[in-house]
């Protein structure tokens, strides 16, 4: 269960600040602003209080319990926070800073540092190297992104930071509203399997979508994946098609890209529409949240014009679907 990062009772900032330049000093403005119910606690030992908030030296400090925390500070402290947020029994942490995996040498004996912390006390980590997590129903907005969208019923996931809020622009502007939305980073414990099982049962969300750029276990996404797209469809973006694409993704958030061709006969195996673009993902998205599941391939088309019709059935028969034959007692209603 992931709950503690969509619905949790409390939230602490580490590493929270009263410098606008900081990106401490956003992700608490939006935890305020998005008019979360629960408790936030900003931690600062150099603070008392910021934004009319206590400020607590630690998140040990904290006199109440604390469910989740956000981590802003450099990478080289991330590793004790979160040793302490284990001590005071913290269910879950996004981990926004960078420098781990993807940054090598260093960065990969820091992340794994994490993971045993994390093991030794529980704790599920969101990141690191991420931009962080919005859900627009709690509401809670725990991240540094520059703006919150509309409530929805389209659940995003995504391992690029960048990525996540060009889209977040995009539908600001277009006004696709989101039920959760999720920057992953490096992905040192929850993927998109997790996400995946965590949204196949949630009934606030009608379809998934992701931008991958690499996957730790292709036999367990394609499992889960299928078992997903039974219930609600599941449509995804795979960057890194080129060798040149394979190896900027490398350097960008330290996954393994992997053949295009073995991410097109695991996308099918696993009944994962694939798109090409961003608009296309969400083209496909929003035609998804409106559109229930077909239980069958058969399709009316119902048109004034010739053209269009023949051009629809044409897309029909690309994608595996066929045209329904009427019953002429159909045929008769619609010629009355």
């Amino acid at each position: 269960m992931l709950d503690m990062f969509f619905s949790p009772r409390s939230v602490a900032v580490i590493g929270a600040s009263e410098n606008p330049q900081k990106l401490g000093n956003q992700v608490l403005a939006n935890l305020i602003q998005s008019d979360f119910k629960g408790s936030i606690y900003p931690i600062n030992p150099g603070s008392s209080e910021i934004m009319g908030l206590t400020c607590y030296p630690s998140v040990l400090d904290v006199p109440d319990d604390v469910e989740l925390v956000v981590i802003v500070v450099p990478n080289r402290f991330v590793a004790d926070v979160l040793e302490q947020s284990g001590q005071k029994g913290v269910k879950g942490a996004i981990v926004i800073t960078a420098g781990f995996r993807e940054a090598g040498g260093e960065g990969v004996e820091m992340e794994q540092k994490l993971l045993e912390i994390a093991g030794r006390y529980g704790i599920r980590i969101i990141g690191p190297n991420c931009l962080g997590v919005i859900d627009t129903l709690a509401p809670l907005n725990a991240s540094f992104a520059a703006g919150t969208p509309d409530k929805g019923s389209i659940a995003f996931m995504s391992q690029s930071g960048a990525l996540c809020t060009a889209i977040l622009d995009y539908a600001l502007d277009e006004n696709i509203g989101f039920s959760h939305f999720v920057s992953l980073g490096n992905k040192a414990d929850v993927d998109e399997v997790a996400l995946m099982e965590a949204w196949s049962d949630d009934d606030d969300t009608n379809v998934i979508i992701a931008y991958i750029e690499g996957l730790r276990d292709g036999q367990q996404f394609i499992k889960t994946a299928r078992e997903t797209a039974r219930k609600k469809p599941v449509i995804a973006v795979k960057s890194g098609r080129t060798a040149s694409g394979s190896k900027a993704v490398s350097s960008h958030t330290g996954s393994l890209a992997g053949s295009d061709a073995a991410y097109d006969a695991a996308f099918l195996q696993a009944g994962v529409l694939r798109a090409d673009s961003v608009q296309e993902l969400f083209d496909y998205s929003t035609a998804f949240a409106y559109q229930p599941m077909l239980k069958g391939p058969r399709v009316a088309i119902v048109t004034n014009a010739g053209g269009p019709g023949v051009m629809a059935t044409d897309a029909l028969e690309r994608n595996g679907l066929r045209l329904a034959e009427l019953q002429p007692e159909t045929e008769q209603v619609l010629q009355a």
